[in-house]
């Protein structure tokens, strides 16, 4: 196995290091979080591990634009220092108040929302600082490395958090997080000045935002992306009710909860390494495509699940498709993007990615209030093959994609 090329541009190694750090302790706490809701209420109840996602999402929807413009205006390094240092705050904050015995989910609901809106500034700054870094021919590989990144931490967080969680007590989850943000303001004051074109910088205005709509609305390959992004994601939420999979159905406790949280990230990262040994893909249009139909069948197969080792095996399937899926759309994007947009149109991209999972697991909560959480995760399946089918038919550039298009301007090669 050869060196992936990103990893060999020093900057780029130092931030992606860092992350695969934070990206551990968040995803430790957040699957810390379902259980501690879990735990809470007493009882299952699908309609309050549904109310996170508001809490996640509502400051994502209100503060995207202006993270976008921020992103555009002023310097990125600091942009993503400044967030990365409050997020530290706010997790150190909910451990204080578990540590003390006083909290309560509106508690975490709120220290939720906090993070989520340093996160609505935080993901603009993050995604476009990397075609500042890496060269146009590198960028596919610096995208497999960074959900590589991603899902590691989701594999570690998690399979850590059950084990924090039965051996230490849940603030130690919190507390461990708030730690893990240190990896990345190290290696941004590591890391040094980053170039970026600040020529075109937009300022900070309602017509700056609405900037980056407009550029997507006239970029209908780009549009297409987000938009199967969102249904894909809002159907098949299926993290959100693990917690009630876990002890209500499969009948696993903490350490075997942590595991089923961890078996997407096992396929995500077996996906994203393969991915990162390719010198080139081709096809891109097509294997998006192919790859959130497969999300939907493997999510279709996870609700049917009935024994631990099948439910490991469709979640596993789950995390690989959506990780080349999320490898070329992330790409597709960001080339074909200048870089005084590259902000804003992550920022508009982030209430898709984002709102597609947090708007889901209040779905998945309300229909498996209802009808019961099988149900739930089956109908999501169903409606995310439904949705890509849909959506290749609308626009069927997308069918057609190769990766040979032209590219927009404004990386670290130029």
């Amino acid at each position: 196995m050869h060196i992936p090329p990103a990893l060999k541009n020093r900057k780029f190694f130092l931030l992606w290091s860092g992350l695969l750090i934070s990206i551990a302790g968040s995803q430790m706490q957040l699957a810390a979080i379902h259980w501690h809701i879990r735990e809470l209420t007493g009882v299952p109840d699908p309609l309050a591990l549904g109310g996170i996602g508001l809490a996640r999402i509502l400051p994502v929807i209100v503060f995207s634009l202006f993270g976008g413009a921020f992103a555009d205006t002023y310097n990125r390094r600091t942009i993503i220092f400044i967030t990365q240092s409050l997020m530290a705050v706010t997790a150190g904050g909910l451990a204080l108040l578990t540590f003390m015995s006083h909290v309560q989910i509106w508690q975490i609901y709120a220290l939720t929302a906090v993070q989520a809106a340093a996160v609505a500034f935080d993901g603009p700054a993050r995604q476009a600082i990397v075609p500042n870094l890496v060269a146009p021919k590198d960028l596919p590989n610096a995208f497999s490395l960074n959900s590589i990144a991603f899902n590691a931490g989701a594999v570690i967080g998690p399979v850590l958090s059950g084990v924090v969680i039965a051996t230490l007590g849940q603030g130690y989850t919190y507390f461990f997080n708030a730690i893990s943000f240190l990896a990345v303001i190290v290696a941004l004051l590591a890391i040094g000045e980053i170039p970026q074109d600040l020529k075109k910088a937009s300022g900070i205005s309602l017509s700056a935002m609405t900037d980056g709509v407009r550029f997507i609305f006239s970029r209908k390959i780009i549009l297409s992306t987000m938009i199967m992004d969102f249904f894909a994601t809002f159907f098949a939420s299926a993290n959100t009710m693990m917690p009630i999979v876990a002890r209500d159905i499969l009948r696993v406790g903490e350490v075997g909860y942590g595991f089923l949280i961890s078996a997407q990230a096992i396929g995500s990262v077996t996906a994203g390494l393969v991915v990162s040994q390719l010198p080139v893909i081709r096809k891109q249009g097509p294997i998006f495509l192919g790859a959130v139909i497969a999300f939907g069948i493997a999510t279709i197969a996870f609700g049917l699940a009935n024994t631990f080792l099948l439910a490991m095996l469709t979640l596993i399937c789950i995390g690989a498709a959506d990780t080349v899926s999320t490898i070329i759309r992330n790409t597709i994007r960001q080339l074909q993007t200048p870089d005084h947009l590259r902000g804003r149109m992550t920022s508009v991209n982030q209430i898709f990615f984002q709102g597609g999972p947090q708007l889901g697991e209040v779905e998945a909560g309300v229909v498996a209030a209802a009808f019961g959480v099988p149900f739930a995760i089956i109908s999501g399946g169903i409606g995310t093959i439904l949705a890509a089918l849909l959506i290749m038919t609308k626009w069927p550039q997308l069918r057609t994609y190769d990766g040979h298009e032209p590219q927009a301007i404004g990386t670290a090669a130029d």
